[in-house]
């Protein structure tokens, strides 16, 4: 009975300590991307490579990511969640260091294969780990936390570069430096790490994102919408009559509010039942934000109040999808349903961009907010369906 009651307890207990070892970690790797991704394509622009080349070997990126998923909880099963998270520190560091010493364009593919192979292996680990130590009835409020502390450190990244340039080596060391820090308190809490086991469990990885997706949807909406929404978002702010500083201050109020809600909604999804209803309203409020943007135009500051609220809701859809699959999942279930969580993430990238880009080619400056509202619109359907499936039964 003491037995049954102290594991309980456990249970409940939120382990702030390896919780707080998995956010540091991750978030310092946040800071060393944001300062090392501007960094290689200023440095290929300023060595003469076109566009269309940078964008090539930044697309790799997308490709290694989709690929690392599949294989990131079986790795972790043969060698431990510690091990292989440390292993993927030092080789993402040792890659982003290749850089420096990299003279031919064509090293630079397999250095960013390995870059981001690693990083996204990081990023499942991590998650699977905070997911595991937070308990259910604070689930919410952990993850919105890791996505605060995650989102500043990328915006710490780009402040750092600005302050640094890009000539020489310090920019590739002291990222080097951010990486390998990220391995200290990785180490510290490495006794309370979780342990992935085989359970017997029949299926491949695919059948993962079936499992819960209304998560899996969720974070390729958002993966669409931010990737496609802020490689597009100038473009567009342009072409509706703003000037290029107007449309970057706006692109900082999502950010802003991205930064400041994650916490607050975290928060209130432990206290909703059915974290799918949630996810659903922040679905709506990014649709209805979506079809408000030509209506508001006009207005800068309302714009910019509008897109603050949009900005934090609709990246909600990733903290409270991350905590809703936690709260279904757990063992070898959830780390690979966390690796299908950043494959659909992955895709949504992809996606995301072109399928913008396109209805702006067609339908002119409206199809920016057309296209998310397709994206949208599609993750609502597919809300309401398990919703009224769930009731049904």
């Amino acid at each position: 009975m003491t037995d049954t009651l102290q594991e309980a307890e456990n249970v409940e207990r939120v382990h702030w300590r390896s919780i707080s070892a998995a956010i540091a970690s991750i978030s310092v790797v946040g800071i060393a991307i944001g300062l090392g991704i501007p960094l290689l394509s200023v440095i290929l622009e300023s060595r003469g490579y076109s566009s269309s080349m940078i964008g090539l070997n930044t697309a790799v990126a997308g490709i290694a990511s989709i690929a690392a998923a599949p294989l990131a909880t079986p790795i972790a099963m043969r060698f431990g969640v510690v091990w292989t998270m440390l292993a993927m520190i030092l080789a993402g560091a040792v890659a982003f260091v290749g850089f420096y010493f990299a003279q031919s364009f064509w090293m630079w593919f397999p250095l960013r294969a390995v870059l981001h192979v690693a990083l996204t292996v990081l990023f499942i680990l991590s998650e699977f780990w905070i997911s595991t130590c937070a308990p259910p009835h604070r689930r919410g409020l952990v993850l919105g936390i890791y996505a605060t502390v995650l989102s500043l450190g990328f915006a710490a990244g780009p402040w750092l570069f600005s302050q640094i340039g890009s000539s020489g080596f310090l920019p590739f060391g002291l990222t080097f430096a951010f990486v390998m820090i990220a391995a200290i308190p990785v180490l510290l809490a490495r006794s309370e790490s979780p342990k992935i086991v085989s359970e017997g469990g029949k299926g491949g990885f695919f059948r993962y994102i079936w499992i819960v997706p209304t998560a899996t949807a969720a974070v390729l909406v958002f993966g669409a919408v931010e990737t496609g929404g802020f490689a597009l978002f100038p473009i567009y702010g342009q072409r509706i009559g703003y000037t290029e500083g107007e449309a970057a201050l706006l692109l900082t109020m999502i950010g802003l509010g991205n930064f400041l809600l994650q916490i607050p909604i975290g928060m209130l999804s432990d206290r909703i039942g059915d974290r799918r209803i949630l996810l659903l309203i922040c679905a709506l409020v990014g649709l209805g934000g979506t079809l408000a943007m030509p209506l508001l135009t006009v207005n800068w500051h309302l714009m910019a109040g509008m897109l603050f609220v949009w900005g934090g809701v609709v990246a909600a859809l990733y903290t409270v999808g991350l905590a809703h699959l936690g709260a279904q999942l757990s063992g070898r279930d959830l780390a690979s349903a966390n690796a299908a969580f950043i494959f659909c993430y992955g895709v949504g990238m992809i996606l995301g961009p072109q399928v913008i880009g396109i209805f702006m080619d067609i339908f002119g400056p409206n199809g920016f907010g057309w296209a998310l509202a397709v994206f949208f619109g599609g993750y609502i359907a597919i809300g309401l369906g398990r919703i009224a499936a769930k009731s049904s039964r």
